[in-house]
């Protein structure tokens, strides 16, 4: 693997660059995480007044809440480069020397999916945190030596879905460690209206309110369904992204009042039509959806569960009354199934 396979644009696989045109480029641009944002001016502005790259960051939470324009934002803010990589990408010890040793005096280093880094990566990556060096074993059996090398000092930012798949010794290394949680419908109408703008889009404060309630709570989301919306509005309508046309291309696009997709749908519909309201196994839920039982687990469980449309117990997956009500169903009086749920099936 070369070494601009490992060190990448600020752009990440599968993203366009409209799509990185939306990220802000400094921390006075980035909306929500209020919190969050006041630790990070300190944490910056006391490097930059020393002089010195600021401490190593971990940024943990659901994807698409912007840990890489955190990443940007704090390159950005300490006047250095960015340099992307992701966790996958390391697979050897060598792959992570290469990207240390052409790193920069001062430089971020990002890395993306961090918990994803192999054991050998990883203890390799535990003095260049820590003294800004680099262990390398020249040689192998008896003849072996170990040489040390000096890196610059450097950043390192890593972002994870997993918080708990990170061991001890990698993320007590970091010097701040933080949560980002859901948005708020304010933040997210405040994010579609900042998107639309740069994208040339004609909104309606409505149409963006209607965009903004069913994005999840996560700006990617929302950003993603302003586009449809758009496209709708320039094809169907008069171009303008009002409140009727935010609704009607969102029901297009199969997304819901609740902001649900066609794979929560079917979730929901599998627990309840299915398994008559469960407990059901993720493994089984995943293949009657036909999605890897980690992207349901980490991509479409954590909104419904937030919702109260799913329930985790030791046994599985519940279906909630709430959920039920959603399928347009009732839920069953006793431990059988509605009548009529299986079709043919049982006849």
């Amino acid at each position: 693997m070369t070494r601009n396979e490992l060190l990448t644009p600020l752009t990440t696989p599968g993203e366009q660059p409209e799509e990185v045109s939306l990220r802000p480029r400094r921390l006075a641009e980035f909306v929500g995480q209020a919190q969050l944002r006041q630790h990070l001016e300190i944490l910056l502005e006391a490097a930059r007044r020393r002089g010195e790259p600021a401490d190593h960051l971990l940024l943990a939470g659901p994807p698409g809440l912007g840990k890489t324009s955190l990443a940007g934002i704090v390159a950005a803010e300490m006047g250095v480069t960015l340099r992307v990589t992701s966790g996958p990408a390391l697979e050897r010890a060598g792959d992570l020397a290469s990207v240390l040793t052409n790193l920069d005096e001062g430089d971020v280093l990002f890395i993306d999916e961090i918990h994803r880094l192999p054991r050998v990566v990883e203890e390799v990556l535990y003095p260049a945190m820590e003294d800004f060096q680099l262990d390398i074993v020249l040689g192998k059996g008896p003849s072996a030596r170990s040489l040390r090398l000096d890196l610059p000092r450097f950043t390192l930012v890593g972002a994870t879905t997993r918080t708990g798949l990170i061991t001890g010794p990698l993320r007590d290394r970091f010097g701040f460690v933080a949560r980002l949680d859901y948005y708020g419908v304010e933040e997210l109408e405040a994010i579609v209206v900042r998107a639309a703008r740069i994208m040339g889009v004609a909104l309606d404060p409505a149409g963006g309110h209607e965009v903004a309630r069913r994005a999840r709570g996560t700006p990617r989301i929302a950003n993603r369904l302003l586009r449809r919306v758009r496209d709708y509005a320039e094809v169907r309508a008069d171009g303008i992204v009002t409140e009727a046309a935010a609704r009607d291309g969102l029901a297009l696009f199969e997304v819901d009042e609740a902001g649900l997709d066609k794979v929560d749908r079917a979730i929901l519909n599998a627990v309840c039509r299915r398994f008559a309201g469960g407990p059901v196994g993720l493994s089984t839920l995943a293949i009657c959806v036909g999605e890897e039982p980690e992207t349901v687990e980490d991509v479409y469980e954590p909104y419904l569960l937030q919702l109260g449309l799913l329930q985790r117990t030791p046994r599985g997956r519940v279906a909630t009354p709430a959920a039920w009500a959603h399928v347009g169903l009732q839920p069953p009086a006793t431990g059988l199934p509605p009548a009529g749920l299986f079709g043919d099936a049982l006849t």
